[in-house]
């Protein structure tokens, strides 16, 4: 493998390190500050991380009220409501349970795509997409378990708020698309603008939701720095370059990783179990994702297959896409 490719490689794999153990970091810190110091604290940190690295770059902070307005819903949309809703879902639920709901947020993309962009349409295949993610999301929350669960009540709403929290995300992306795409800004400069301003609307917040006694110490702390400077900080600029060298389509596989890494370390960091519901709950989640984003495509009805079971098409015409030919952009967006 080539020297880049072997860097693009350990961002992403970084990436999805630093996305899946978020959820060990969020268990471990409200064990001694409440979600609303969390959330302070994680966007407080991310957003000097960010800023230094746009000193650093000598990039221009976006001026324009249109982009900064734009901005500044993402900001509660994707960082200050979901971010609120999964610290406190950790506080009753298991961190690997988090990070298998957090997984539907390309579902919950896909599924707000169809209601909020007229040119998107639900087709045979993102129907399937869409009923194996739900089905995955019962199983995953085993409503038949919940007389049993170790906290009743909490244990559900725990798992409606992180499942809360990633419908905010599938709202935020579906947002960025219709307000956003095509900006002169890149990724960096849009989340670091988006996380400064989250965090200026927490501390605008944090005299009236922020003020519960805290408990630190140097798990704590070190939760919300790594929180804040790696999750919220520096997976964006890594998850940035792995795009922009693999395309957002096999970076987007990172979705992929993250639960396996928050299910692994929730074992063997905090003693956390987990009953077969989860993984084979998750498995549908991810397949119905697969499903959705065009990487598993099936024959189509009365088009003849080869032995191995490959779509044997008629050769495309002028227009068509050809193997190794890219499509033009607006092309592309219109099926992202």
């Amino acid at each position: 493998m080539a020297q880049g490719g072997a860097h693009t490689a350990a961002k992403f794999v970084a990436v999805a390190l630093m996305w899946g153990s978020s959820f060990l970091f969020i268990r471990v810190a409200v064990e001694g500050i409440s979600p609303a110091q969390l959330a302070l604290g994680r966007l407080a940190v991310g957003a000097a991380v960010l800023a230094a690295i746009m000193a650093v770059t000598r990039r221009r902070w976006p001026r324009e009220r249109r982009v900064l307005g734009h901005l500044t819903v993402l900001a509660l949309v994707l960082c200050v409501v979901p971010f609120l809703l999964f610290a406190w879902a950790g506080q009753h639920i298991p961190s690997g349970l988090s990070s298998i709901y957090n997984a539907t947020t390309p579902v919950m993309t896909l599924l707000i795509s169809l209601v909020a962009l007229p040119q998107e349409r639900l087709t045979a295949v993102r129907a399937a997409a869409l009923a194996l993610a739900a089905a995955g999301v019962v199983v995953i929350a085993a409503p038949w378990t919940l007389v049993a669960a170790p906290s009743g009540e909490q244990f559900l709403l725990g798992q409606l708020a992180a499942l809360g929290a990633t419908t905010f995300y599938g709202a935020g992306f579906v947002y960025m698309r219709r307000f956003l795409t095509g900006s002169r800004y890149d990724a960096v400069t849009v989340s670091a603008t988006q996380i400064g301003i989250a965090a200026m609307i927490m501390v605008l917040l944090a005299p009236f939701v922020a003020t519960d006694p805290m408990r630190l110490d140097g798990g704590i702390l070190a939760s919300v720095v790594a929180l804040g400077a790696l999750s919220t900080g520096v997976a964006y600029i890594w998850n940035f370059d792995v795009v922009r060298a693999w395309g957002a389509t096999l970076a987007s596989t990172v979705t992929y990783l993250t639960p396996v890494v928050g299910v692994v370390l929730g074992v063997v960091v905090l003693g956390e179990t987990f009953t077969l519901n989860q993984p084979l709950g998750a498995l549908l989640v991810i397949v119905g994702i697969v499903v959705g984003q065009g990487h598993l495509r099936l024959p189509r009805r009365g088009r003849p297959v080869d032995a191995a079971g490959r779509d044997r098409a008629p050769a495309p015409g002028p227009g068509a896409a050809r193997p190794g030919v890219e499509r033009p952009r607006a092309a592309r967006l219109e099926e992202s």
